[in-house]
């Protein structure tokens, strides 16, 4: 047998042993006595069993891939062991106000922002696999849930939402690697499936109203006195924004329609942004302020130029925009590198209009009259419903993808558009016109089937037969 084929199945059975002996050790929090209940709980070994059922089918075929995809997959065993520890900790427990609320979830917050701080920067080749990964693991947010008051969907919800937005990118892996790799495709099945149905169904048989805290245990949350306390941040520039909204239902108002945060999405904000935020700033003085500078006039000199703004979020032809106009139509303009942006609360009355976006994600929940995509570049679009039509003008390099249904979709003056259909809206029709690179994916016909994807034709062949041109597509074959 291969030696290597061996060491793969030893470090396989090592790992379930250890899952199933002890599950995954905890990280950063106080060790739990051996004679508390809690690890004993049934909700404990259900997560157990959720780990060995499905995470370590994620985690074999890793090892094989190897590389990021085997680094990505090392968080992801982090989180949910931040998760399962911080559970433990909720079964001796009171439940606490808001701030030590925020102080108690901090290491599953850390760990997410850890995941997403992969994505960024130069794209890798499995740029595809960190950015599921990550995404995925908004869906651990559940523990957050404090009551329909808190900002956040119910549990079950919001693990299947968190889920959505993960899929986007796992897709993409399924269709990139059909043919050329097993191992990716496997992969992405596998990370499906533990969050569809694995701690979906989970969440749903031990906390489907969210986390049961301890009537008789402490009263306070924190950590252990002999933790190395950490070193004051150096002052300089402000330390990188907080994940993106999937981690939480709730968005930044700039990105999303729901309501100024509240409750839990308030607390893990203030989180996020870090007790240093604002430590490289640097206090005004009065003799810099501007009416107080000698070299400084009211005129503006003729070769004055006005500097670039340094800023990815603001486009050259105006401010961002994601607002509601008049009740009735949704406007979403120069939004530029928001991958989190959600329109949540819509109706079929309404229309949703994209303008000068790029490299960005927009999310629509719900159903709405039309979508219309114009002059934006690398955007992706997930929507479930639309009444009338979707529409791409004027576009290079759009990702649509249709949960639901849509009547018809149009593709007009764009290059490079990806089309992901759903089983509902298969029978979509689709107009194009002077478009290239326009392919279409569509589910197969299976559960587990790949997705099979089709080029539209843009280029023709017109021949004049009996007395009328006959057009038909070109087709190319390889010799």
């Amino acid at each position: 047998m291969d030696e290597k084929l061996i060491q793969r199945l030893e470090a396989a059975v090592s790992r379930l042993e250890s899952l199933s002996s002890s599950g995954i050790q905890s990280r950063g929090l106080p060790n739990v006595d051996a004679d508390d209940n809690a690890p004993i709980d049934p909700s404990i070994i259900a997560f157990d069993d959720l780990l060995n059922q499905y995470f370590v089918k994620v985690s074999i075929v890793a090892d094989k891939i190897g590389g990021k995809v085997l680094e990505v997959t090392k968080v992801l065993e982090e989180a949910f062991s931040v998760q399962k520890d911080l559970l433990i900790k909720i079964k001796q427990t009171k439940k606490p106000d808001l701030a030590n609320l925020g102080e108690f979830l901090k290491p599953l917050n850390e760990v997410i922002m850890k995941a997403n701080a992969s994505t960024e920067g130069r794209r890798s080749d499995f740029f595809n696999h960190l950015k599921a990964a990550a995404d995925s693991l908004s869906a651990l947010a559940w523990i957050a849930y404090s009551g329909k008051d808190c900002g956040m969907s119910l549990p079950i919800a919001h693990v299947e939402e968190s889920w959505q937005m993960a899929e986007f990118y796992n897709n993409k892996i399924l269709v990139e690697y059909r043919s050329k790799d097993p191992n990716h495709v496997e992969w992405a099945k596998a990370l499906k499936e533990l969050y569809l149905p694995g701690l979906r169904d989970y969440v749903k048989s031990n906390y489907p109203l969210g986390p049961v805290w301890s009537t008789t245990g402490k009263t306070t949350v924190s950590l252990p006195a002999s933790a190395p306390s950490k070193a004051p941040a150096p002052r300089g520039p402000a330390p990188p924004p907080p994940p993106p909204a999937s981690l939480f239902t709730s968005e930044s108002s700039n990105a999303s329609s729901s309501q100024p945060k509240k409750g839990m999405a308030a607390v893990f904000q203030e989180i996020s942004s870090g007790e240093t935020v604002t430590a490289g700033l640097r206090k005004v003085t009065a003799d810099m302020k501007t009416k107080n500078r000698s070299d400084r006039t009211g005129v503006v000199g003729a070769s004055a130029k006005e500097k670039p703004t340094s800023t990815s979020s603001f486009s050259k032809t105006g401010p961002p925009k994601l607002e509601l106009q008049m009740g009735r139509k949704w406007v979403v303009e120069n939004q530029i590198g928001k991958k989190n942006l959600v329109i949540d609360d819509c109706d079929a009355k309404q229309s949703v209009y994209l303008f000068g976006c790029k490299d960005s994600v927009l999310q629509i929940q719900g159903k709405v009259n039309n979508i219309t995509v114009d002059k934006c570049t690398k955007m992706g679009v997930v929507f479930t419903d639309v009444v009338a039509a979707f529409e791409v003008v004027n576009c290079n390099g759009v990702e649509v993808q249709c949960q639901g249904t849509a009547p018809t979709i149009s593709v007009d003056n764009t290059t490079g558009c990806q089309l992901y259909l759903s089983q509902e809206s298969l029978a979509t029709s689709i107009t194009t016109a002077k478009s290239s690179e326009v392919n279409v994916l569509v589910p197969g016909s299976g559960a587990d089937s790949d997705w099979a994807e089709h080029s539209l034709p843009q280029q023709f062949i017109h021949e004049f037969k009996d007395g009328h041109f006959v057009t038909s597509p070109v087709s190319h074959s390889g010799a």
